[in-house]
């Protein structure tokens, strides 16, 4: 093809090292398909983590299920977009950026609708929330692709600053879906065809305070309302953006592609609905695993289930990415990458229930001494006014974090927020024991979301980090696949964050769970020395 106009969806010469040809031809197409990208991926991180939200509404709204049945569709959208992820990792080299990136933002149209309608039937069973839930992974993996995606447009010396921009602004969809979903729910915004509003039982808030009992609302604009900008978007991504020939030599027709993306993605749902079924308790499954059983599990049947279900040429491609496993260098970015996406992801999901159960009631000894838990504060923090605050500072921080790594070498920044998170946490853990023994545990509040925020923007810094090492360590074949795949074992920190915070805030010791988040990063931060900073290290970064 020829690059002039570029009219072509597919481009066969691509050299962003050759200087000269990324001034004249490669900067002007790169930049297009980040910028399409960017609200893709956002959109996707919405529609993944909705249901954090929505399920303290159902609850508002007296949904005939219990706190435990609600924790089960978190539990599942948080756990299919992790394994999602892992799948989506290696579709640009096998389908192309452009197919990818259009269908999985298509795909995200039937989560959206099939929650809207579900959410206009409180009489419906459980088990067709929990299905819409296990779609809505479908983009919480669209990060695997997408990342993987523009690695491939942009020179070494850009890696940190583009895929920082890309991950950033695209994670913004955690705090846009934060802000926009309480609100819209508020509103008619399709007339008759949206369904009729519902009443408040309880009350609910959002970014500007309190909405009283008995509002009307609209529950199911948590789901339709994406549908106004998914359609655009998907259009967007087909007409805007294009597959590298020299990435995804063999992707066969548009109809092939999407083929071999669709029925890798089925894949994935396999390991998922088995995994939960083994971990959820009953009435939704046989609670036979614990989480550190569950996950490694999900984890190896999803690639066993890759490699042995793959055929003809797929088979080749995927054979031909699994070599990122016998690389050690591969499993030391994954721990990092767990330390920096696998922090904000999980505390994204875990710091509106921390709010909640720390500073929602008044924590006072019985006749005993034994404290109690059960008095409602009336001082209490609204979690739906502040949650949104660190995810909005960790996304924001990701381009400055790839940034100065792109100036100054990606491990020594790691290293650097890696100390500061093994202080934060701790000190986090600490001011949640004194809040959790204290009457008027709101005495603690700015210090607690002071620390949280440092937690975010230090994690959000060191993706940016991350981005940048993955991008100097791999050649250009292996770091979209390596991006993938650790973007794919940090996203089960949306499940782990929140199961370890709530399980350490009901035995009476939430402090433990972040105690042992700075043991984690404490070994990390040796691992980073060890590998890419120590003298003599077999890869210097810088």
């Amino acid at each position: 093809m020829t690059l002039q106009g570029h009219t072509s969806a597919d481009i066969a010469d691509w050299r962003p090292e050759d200087e000269r040809f990324w001034e004249s031809t490669g900067k002007q197409i790169a930049y297009r398909n980040l910028w399409i990208s960017i609200p893709a991926l956002l959109c996707g991180f919405a529609i993944w983590g909705m249901w954090g939200i929505i399920t303290v509404q159902m609850l508002n709204l007296g949904f005939p299920f219990t706190q435990a049945e609600l924790f089960t569709l978190t539990a599942i959208a948080g756990i299919s977009g992790a394994t999602m992820r892992i799948p989506a990792s290696f579709l640009i080299r096998m389908a192309g950026g452009r197919n990818t990136i259009f269908l999985t933002t298509a795909m995200l149209l039937a989560p959206a609708i099939g929650t809207g309608l579900a959410l206009q039937h409180p009489e419906w069973p459980l088990w067709v929330f929990q299905l819409m839930a296990l779609w809505s992974g479908v983009g919480g993996g669209n990060f695997a692709s997408s990342m993987s995606n523009i690695s491939t447009f942009f020179p070494k010396r850009l890696q940190g600053t583009a895929l920082g921009l890309n991950a950033g602004l695209g994670n913004f969809g955690v705090t846009t879906m934060q802000i926009v979903i309480p609100l819209v729910m508020t509103m008619g915004l399709f007339g008759a065809f949206g369904g009729e509003a519902k009443v408040l039982v309880k009350d609910s808030g959002w970014i500007l305070g309190k909405i009283a009992a008995g509002t009307p609302t609209w529950i199911q604009n948590a789901g339709f309302a994406w549908v106004l900008s998914l359609v655009p978007l998907s259009l967007l991504c087909w007409w805007g953006m294009n597959n590298l020939k020299t990435v995804s030599p063999a992707t066969g027709s548009p109809v092939v592609a999407f083929a071999k993306i669709t029925y890798l993605y089925s894949l994935a749902f396999i390991p998922s609905v088995g995994m939960l079924y083994l971990y959820l308790p009953a009435p939704t499954g046989l609670g036979l695993l614990n989480m550190w059983v569950a996950i490694p599990l999900d984890i190896i049947a999803a690639l066993l289930m890759m490699r042995l279900a793959a055929f003809g040429a797929m088979k080749d491609n995927v054979q031909k990415q699994f070599a990122i496993f016998s690389n050690k260098h591969t499993w030391s970015m994954t721990a990092l990458y767990v330390v920096t996406f696998g922090s904000f992801i999980g505390f994204s999901m875990a710091l509106p229930l921390a709010i909640t159960v720390i500073f929602g009631y008044q924590h006072t000894p019985d006749a005993a001494g034994v404290l109690q838990h059960t008095l409602k504060n009336p001082n209490a923090p609204s979690a739906l006014t502040y949650a949104w605050i660190g995810p909005f500072v960790g996304a924001a921080v990701r381009p400055l974090g790839g940034w100065i790594s792109d100036k100054v070498g990606g491990s020594i920044v790691t290293q650097i927020i890696s100390a500061i998170m093994v202080v934060a946490s701790a000190a986090v853990g600490y001011v949640m024991l004194q809040a959790y023994q204290s009457a008027a545990p709101e005495q603690h509040f700015l210090t607690f979301m002071g620390l949280f925020i440092v937690l975010f923007a230090a994690s959000g810094i060191g993706n940016g980090s991350t981005f940048r090492s993955v991008g100097f360590i791999f050649d250009r074949q292996q770091a979209g696949p390596v991006l993938g795949w650790t973007s794919a074992v940090a996203a089960y920190g949306a499940f782990i964050a929140p199961v370890l915070i709530g399980q350490q805030i009901k035995a009476g010791t939430p402090q433990y769970a972040f105690y042992g988040f700075a043991v984690f990063y404490a070994v990390c931060l040796v691992l980073n020395w060890w590998f890419y900073l120590r003298p003599g290290a077999e890869i210097k970064n810088p």
